[in-house]
């Protein structure tokens, strides 16, 4: 009984996804039912529990399509952004099968290039300088209810649980900066625009989630663990300018940032080392993205799709009340595809940085 207890806490906390791949877009998005929701079926009707999920990633190698480009790195034009996020969950327990979860993001974001600012050639920046961007702040809340399909009490061995939720434009999705220029005589100045997509805390979207997630034991310490969402945004583009304002808009399809979809999956094994002290580990797959083209809504707007597969090892520590589970997800493919406003070009397909692995950890505490 103690493993099958362990199983539960265990994948109720690796459900949390924690995302967020450099310049592909996918933000700070913990699966809603997943930091208590499998938990949620030890709990009894009125109980609470929360969580707090962290992440850190170094986002510098660049990819078109699947193809790496090293010469970025070697040339010294990549892009760098650096990126710890939190966000903090709270799950209330109002039946055994039913819950209801809130999460908020935290996100401390920063971003160096050269092109952004005095540029990659030579003739414009002959010193190579590189600046620094940043954005810090909460990011979008979400509000999620999930319901066990199978009686927890009755079916402790597998079952799955369903989520719809809603994500609410709390973050700033035109968080501003300071961009370097350099006049002709070599003199330095600022202009004021908005940050890059990558690090802009929210998209000024509300959106819809439906989330799945779901365990299976397999022998008497091994069990399959899944689950994933996908996050539909049906506004088209927010007020966001993604042209400089000392620039000239030579492609209004592009002008100001895209509302795009998300979506992420994640399935792998369970192993109970010790059900007396606690411990399990997990091996596991996981894939995470943003389309070229959303389900509902259009898809204009700058956006730079792509997805990300990842093999994701972890271990983690129960005890009554707390669980800690810390995973390193290391990218195994990279691709970023092409956009919409690509597609409309032939031979055009834009780039975008991609970090070699995430570290994230995730705390649960139940009342």
């Amino acid at each position: 009984m103690k493993k099958y207890i362990l199983t539960l806490l265990f994948v109720g906390v690796i459900s949390s996804l924690v995302l967020g791949q450099g310049c592909v877009a996918v933000r700070h998005m913990s699966c809603s039912v997943g930091t208590g929701a499998n938990s949620s079926s030890m709990m009894h009707p009125g109980q609470w529990q929360v969580s707090m999920g962290f992440r850190s990633l170094h986002s510098y190698k660049h990819y078109v399509g699947a193809v790496y480009q090293p010469q970025r790195e070697a040339a010294g034009t990549n892009v760098i952004n650096d990126q710890q996020a939190f966000d903090l969950g709270v799950t209330y327990s109002v039946t055994d099968r039913f819950s209801v979860a809130f999460n908020l993001p935290l996100t401390f974001n920063s971003r160096s290039s050269l092109y952004e600012h005095y540029g990659n050639a030579l003739s414009a920046n002959p010193l190579q300088k590189r600046f620094y961007t940043n954005s810090n702040g909460i990011g979008d809340a979400r509000l999620t209810a999930s319901y066990w399909v199978l009686d927890p009490l009755k079916h402790m061995k597998g079952n799955f649980s369903l989520g719809l939720g809603v994500k609410l434009p709390t973050g700033n999705w035109n968080v501003q900066d300071e961009f370097h220029r350099r006049k002709s005589d070599g003199t330095d100045y600022t202009i004021t625009k908005a940050v890059d997509q990558s690090i802009q805390l929210g998209d000024g979207g509300v959106g819809i989630n439906l989330e799945i997630q779901g365990y299976q034991q397999l022998f008497s310490r091994t069990s399959l663990y899944y689950n994933g969402f996908y996050m539909s945004n049906p506004k088209n583009v927010n007020s966001a300018s993604n042209v400089a304002p000392d620039k000239t808009v030579t492609d209004e399809m592009v002008h100001y940032m895209s509302v795009a979809d998300q979506y992420a999956g994640r399935v792998g094994l369970n192993y109970v080392v010790s059900a007396k002290a606690g411990i399990g580990a997990t091996l596991g797959a996981r894939i995470e993205g943003v389309p070229a083209y959303d389900l509902v809504g259009g898809s204009d707007g700058f956006r730079r799709p792509g997805f990300i597969f990842s093999v994701e090892p972890g271990i983690s520590y129960s005890t009554a009340k707390n669980t800690f589970f810390v995973s390193v997800p290391v990218a195994t493919q990279r691709n970023r595809i092409k956009s919409a406003n690509d597609r409309l070009t032939p031979g055009k397909h834009g780039d975008a940085a991609f970090a070699d692995y995430i570290i994230s950890a995730t705390v649960t505490h139940r009342f």
